[in-house]
């Protein structure tokens, strides 16, 4: 007997995330549709492809080599479908990003529906997390990572801002109550809401002004995940539980209503814009290179009009 090609990919969708429940999540299904995909390849094959516990799945001995023969075949597939793409009029198929939550409340908004109407055949999916997630083992054509995000062997593409601030903010209410800071070093005695990684580690915030710099690591009422739990932690902010640092263009609605406040401003570091990332190892699909020269030639044109304003 043979399985199903459609079936097959998911199986390898599991095995590339370790898992049902994260794989549904990268692809947006469910682990109980992906658990009947795979229920039905094991059955066509007659063998076990998964040992599942409570607490892991993992590939049988059988499994893993399905897998090592499987993902380039797989890829084979898709590259020989996407190549048909070369004989449309206009790029077609579905083009897979997997972005940190800041990129797709601050930079996609500003491209995508242009994207999208320039290019009506391409379908757009878009998993935003904060997790660095292994675009391509994960079965992503392109990411969004900043510098130090970046992973290694890929080719990086400017988009969006190329210079960013981190703001520090806090209500009126709680300035009235707690008073300013003048200085980084007194964000020791303040209340702050701070930010904790997937991995667990919480993030530190850093200031520099001229040849200073520093790196403080406040305490504070309230911890968030970085991504998810953001929107909650600026909403705590508005209610004067503590100060914030998240990136400036994310809290300048609130600044430019004066709900909340800039504090230390001099002191908010810059860093460089993001990056759009793919891998060099593949052949690149046309839904990805037509995004590509979209935001390339967007790029190009902002520029322009910085250099003649």
């Amino acid at each position: 007997m043979s399985a199903d090609l459609s079936d097959l990919q998911v199986v390898l969708a599991v095995a590339r995330a370790k898992g049902f429940r994260e794989a549904a999540r990268l692809s947006g299904s469910s682990p109980s549709r992906l658990s009947d995909a795979v229920r039905r390849a094991e059955t066509a094959l007659g063998i076990r492809l998964f040992h599942r516990t409570t607490r892991a799945v993992t590939l049988t001995e059988a499994g893993a080599a399905l897998v090592a023969r499987l993902a380039p075949a797989v890829e084979e597939v898709e590259n020989a479908l996407d190549a048909i793409n070369g004989f449309r009029d206009r790029p077609a198929g579905t083009l897979r990003l997997n972005v940190p939550v800041s990129a797709a409340r601050l930079i996609l908004p500003s491209i995508l529906p242009d994207f999208l109407k320039a290019y009506p055949e391409i379908q757009v999916e878009v998993t935003a997390d904060s997790a660095a997630t292994d675009t391509l083992a994960a079965g992503f054509d392109a990411g969004i990572r900043y510098d130090e995000l970046l992973e290694q062997d890929m080719i990086a593409v400017p988009i969006g801002p190329r210079e960013q601030r981190f703001a520090l903010v806090a209500s009126p209410d709680y300035l009235a109550r707690r008073g300013t800071p003048t200085h980084p070093r007194e964000l020791l005695q303040h209340a702050c809401i701070r930010g904790r990684f997937t991995n667990g580690n919480r993030a530190a915030w850093e200031f520099e002004r001229g040849e200073e710099s520093m790196r403080i690591e406040p305490t504070g009422p309230l911890t968030i995940s970085i991504g998810g739990g953001v929107d909650l932690g600026v909403e705590a902010a508005l209610q004067g539980v503590g100060l914030i640092m998240l990136f400036e263009q994310w809290l300048q609605p609130y600044l430019a209503s004066g709900e909340l406040v800039a504090v230390l401003e001099p002191w908010w570091l810059r860093f460089p814009g993001p990056y759009l990332y793919y891998s060099d190892r593949r052949l690149v699909p046309a839904p990805l290179r037509a995004f590509i020269d979209f935001v390339r030639d967007r790029d190009s044109r902002s520029r322009r009009r910085d250099n003649v304003s």
